[in-house]
């Protein structure tokens, strides 16, 4: 167990620290169980984490997991018992006397100082500082999840120990809760309902990269361009850059020294030259548009200028952290720069957040916002970072918005605002952020001319509202189950026919929805309708629509929504229908 006790001032709230509290004791009656399962067993640290808890231990042999319903009988054992947790301090001698023969304890205990933290269940001892709940029968509502490999502190050169994970809650209903929504991801997985759906793929040639099949394309396509033409709206222009420069612009902007090590680098020498130039494909288009402002001379009656741009970004990721679409090399952002006088910022900051409410409330995401202050390296002096944490908070205030602070998670150039999503199992996926910059444009010797006629550095603020275009499609894709709503559904209408006498019909019908711009997959073939709308299923159109001799004859159409049965309808009826649901909420 770890030895280093978080008391409730480490917590955001009492519940965060009860959680932690129950979580660190259930590892320890899981540790118990262990023990009785595996007569001999070695144990390392067994920590508290997100939702759960682990812990690292040396067996006889590997745990399998039907060794986890064993494990859990143990458990309820110790629950049942319901001993209290009996914490003592004592020195390096006993503790050595305590833990005789423990290999993991015993080396920890050489790496403490002073009198050492342990405590006592009834059956079982270990080295904690906790926090502890009273009881072990306060670890009642638990579940163990599943066994991996791990090595004591990381280091690979040691033999690898067993890490068992397990959850706990207080109470039957939230344990429940929580295995639906495991449950539910598992079934959500953006992997698996993307190759279901045919929206993309990947291949080992292009790691990290994203082959956007024709469905996808479509899905691509509607959220950039329903974000581009929303901020048109908003006087944004738009603009395109390139993806190779010079180091020079990176050491400019100081991305050279903070974020060399996440770009690719490509060395090119010119004909007639003795050194070989650096290149690095762009990671972020910021500095880019730094370029663009100082391309020419501005007035303080251009601002805010407000630059829009979805251009193709790569940054060097470990090949370990690549997975699907929420960690790629290659992406696209709906990324943004205003530049703006300071006694711009507040409405602006406003505007911004009012972006934010109307795009996730459109498509039914909560949020929570996260106030990021300095990190430890930064640009610039405290008295400017000052300034900005301040406008920042004052817009949170001005907003009414409740937040958290991140300290020390702010961009090495400034503060920022970042939007935690809260999809509909209730996961967290940060997204949206708003960064305010006094520090880049100073080093790109950024100036407009005020109205007294003096020059003056611009503020930069640096914004995107979905993050990358990969990502979050992947999360809407969980979100939605696949289901998408009707502006954005790669497929809105499938028309299926019931024989080869109603073919021409579910011609005509697929024609006229094409004609009105709705996105339709025709299936005419020779399948019988059962199979033909059982193959829909996995594609999750919006709305079925089957044609029979019947519709045929009164040129009607037999659809059937997501939810339920509508029956037979007009042609006209259902083209008009399916027009006035695929207008987007926010864009076009």
């Amino acid at each position: 167990m770890e030895d280093h006790e978080k008391g409730r001032e480490a917590f955001a709230d009492e519940e965060s620290y009860r959680l932690h509290a129950l979580r660190h004791s259930t590892a320890h009656v899981m540790a118990e169980a262990i023990g009785k399962v595996f007569p001999g067993a070695k144990f390392a640290f067994g920590p508290p984490v997100e939702d759960g808890f682990y812990y690292d231990v040396d067996v006889s042999r590997p745990i399998t997991e039907g060794d986890l319903a064993t494990i859990e009988e143990e458990m309820r054992a110790v629950v049942k018992r319901n001993s209290p947790f009996v914490r003592r301090n004592v020195e390096h001698g006993e503790a050595r006397q305590i833990f005789e023969g423990q290999t993991y304890k015993l080396e920890h205990i050489e790496n403490l100082a002073g009198p050492l933290g342990t405590f006592d269940q009834g059956g079982f001892t270990d080295l904690c500082n906790g926090p502890h709940v009273p009881r072990t029968g306060n670890c009642k509502h638990f579940k163990l999840m599943k066994v991996s490999g791990a090595y004591w502190k990381g280091d690979a050169s040691r033999p690898m120990l067993q890490r068992v994970y397990g959850t706990v809650w207080p109470t039957r209903e939230a344990l429940d809760q929580y295995l639906y929504r495991l449950e539910e991801a598992k079934k959500r997985d953006h992997r698996k309902v993307g190759h279901q759906m045919g929206l993309f793929t990947t291949h080992e040639w292009a790691p990290g990269a994203i082959f956007w099949l024709p469905k996808g394309e479509v899905l691509y396509h509607q959220l950039s361009e329903a974000m581009r033409s929303m901020l048109l709206r908003e006087g944004y222009v738009a603009v395109r850059t390139p993806m190779l420069f010079d180091k020079a612009l990176w050491e400019e902007s100081g991305h050279w020294a903070h974020y060399r090590d996440n770009m690719f680098k490509v060395e090119k020498k010119e004909e007639g030259e003795d050194e070989a130039r650096i290149f690095s494909l762009k990671p972020m288009n910021c500095p880019s548009h730094m370029l663009i402002f100082r391309s020419a001379k501005r007035s303080y009656r251009e601002l805010p200028l407000r630059i829009h741009d979805q251009g193709v970004l790569h940054r060097d990721e470990v090949k370990g952290a690549l997975g699907g679409l929420t960690r790629v090399r290659q992406f696209a952002q709906d990324d943004a720069h205003l530049f703006c006088m300071e006694s711009q910022i507040e409405d602006e900051v406003t505007a911004l957040i009012g972006l934010v409410n109307r795009v996730y409330g459109a498509l039914g995401l909560g949020y929570k916002a996260k106030l990021s202050t300095r990190p430890p390296e930064k640009l610039g002096d405290d008295a400017l970072w000052d300034r900005a944490e301040a406008s920042l908070e004052n817009a949170l205030r001005a907003n009414h918005l409740e937040w958290t602070v991140n300290a020390g998670d702010g961009a090495f150039y400034g503060p920022k605002i970042d939007f935690d999503v809260i999809d509909a199992l209730g996961r967290p996926w940060q997204c949206a952020t708003i960064q305010l910059d006094y520090q880049v444009p100073l080093r790109f010797g950024l100036r407009y001319v005020g109205a007294d006629n003096q020059e003056h550095p611009p503020v930069v603020i640096h914004r995107a509202i979905f993050g990358s275009f990969e990502r979050f499609i992947g999360i809407l894709i969980e979100h939605f189950a696949g289901h998408f709503p009707m502006w954005m559904a790669p497929e809105q209408v499938r028309v299926m026919t019931v024989s080869e006498k109603s073919v021409d019909w579910g011609r005509e019908v697929s024609e006229a929805l094409r004609a009105a711009g709705v996105r339709v997959y025709a299936d005419f073939g020779d399948d019988k309708i059962g199979a033909k709308i059982r193959e829909a299923h996995a594609s999750r159109p919006v709305y079925q629509v089957v044609v029979g001799e019947r519709d045929r004859d009164n040129r009607t159409v037999s659809v059937k929504s997501r939810e339920a049965d509508l029956g037979s309808l007009s042609l006209p009826a259902f083209v008009a229908r399916c027009v006035d649901e695929a207008r987007a909420p926010f864009g076009a």
